[in-house]
């Protein structure tokens, strides 16, 4: 389902870059379909999400709140 997602939010992307004239339309169509771009993302948020939760529990020990 996040590569779905991610692959959604690649072309979203893709056409802002194109629609400022930063990015031509076939690298565009390339970008989101490059299958290594959207697992080098997948993996990026899979990360962000863990440092995110390992945060909040360091947070939530120091000032002592419950979990």
């Amino acid at each position: 389902m996040i590569a779905v997602i991610i692959r959604i939010v690649l072309r979203y992307c893709a056409g802002v870059l194109v629609a400022r004239g930063l990015l031509g339309a076939d690298d565009a169509s390339a970008f989101s379909a490059d299958p290594d771009i959207q697992m080098a993302l997948e993996t990026g948020l899979g990360l962000a999400i863990a440092a995110s939760a390992e945060w909040w529990h360091l947070l939530a020990r120091r000032f002592g709140w419950e979990h």
